[in-house]
């Protein structure tokens, strides 16, 4: 349903389109009313679209590059852009470079990394966070991360890396059939061919070392090949380009996964606590 408060809330993209698609309408003497008919929607959705009460969905997008695009392929662009408006600002820096990146090495600790959830899982953990947000707003968020997951199908084939802890795994996000659900996916990611992923047991390391006790990190690769850090504390974003600060946290990284698991016996671990959530 379009809102007045919308407006104040809908980014420059958004903005964009609207005049965009407005001047474009008008340029083929289309009315609101001729153009939704055109498009699959009402007049009221169109006008809605024009004054940013209610942005332009993905498919509206898609819909009025076809019908009104001449060509131009500017909605098809504006698809992607739209997409980065709605993450949170602290994140919007960071999808452009994995969305780019040749590899990424992600360790984490108490929920499965963004890349490679459901969208069930998604919305339970977006939906209960705090504070609450709009169920608009729930929504938005979880097609966002859902559409990270192009990263997996994208050419040229980004290297994907996942070191996940074990407890990660055990915490109940949802419902056990939500969860079950995440790990069977979990699996079938970890079987694709430019994925490693390898599971920290609780019980890792020699005399209780944990190499990862000092938390999360991604370790990105760019197509430049900068090589470049990413850590996401308490809704704040740091990305760490220092190649000294980065090579300790690569170093880091590189004992974390020598305490893991390896590929095969954590796809085994994973598909077990799948079938003991039946």
């Amino acid at each position: 349903m379009a809102r007045a408060e919308n407006k104040t809330e809908a980014g420059g993209t958004a903005y964009m389109v609207a005049a965009l698609a407005k001047a474009l309408r008008e340029q083929q003497q289309l009315s609101q009313e001729q153009l939704g008919k055109k498009i699959g929607y009402t007049a009221s959705a169109v006008s809605a679209m024009e004054t940013c009460a209610q942005p332009a969905s993905d498919q509206m997008l898609v819909r009025l590059e076809e019908v009104i695009g001449s060509g131009l392929g500017v909605f098809e662009k504006a698809r992607e852009l739209m997409r980065l408006d709605k993450y949170p600002a602290q994140f919007k820096g960071y999808v452009v470079l994995e969305q780019r990146a040749l590899t990424l090495s992600s360790y984490v600790t108490f929920v499965v990394h963004g890349l490679f959830q459901t969208e069930a899982y998604a919305r339970a953990l977006i939906g209960g966070g705090y504070p609450p947000l709009k169920e608009e707003r729930v929504q938005e968020l979880v097609e966002a991360r859902l559409a990270r997951r192009a990263l997996f199908e994208r050419d040229p084939t980004a290297l994907i890396e996942l070191i996940i802890e074990e407890s990660a795994l055990r915490r109940t996000i949802g419902s056990r059939e939500v969860m079950r659900e995440q790990l069977r996916h979990l699996a079938e990611c970890a079987q694709g061919r430019n994925v490693t992923l390898q599971v920290l047991p609780v019980d890792s390391g020699l005399c209780g070392e944990h190499a990862g006790a000092r938390g999360e990190m991604t370790l990105v690769e760019t197509p430049d090949h900068e090589h470049l850090v990413y850590l996401e504390p308490q809704d704040e974003s740091i990305l760490v380009g220092d190649p000294a600060k980065v090579t300790t946290y690569a170093h880091r990284y590189a004992k974390i996964r020598s305490q893991a698991l390896g590929p095969r016996e954590s796809l085994g671990l994973i598909e077990r606590l799948a079938g003991e959530l039946q």
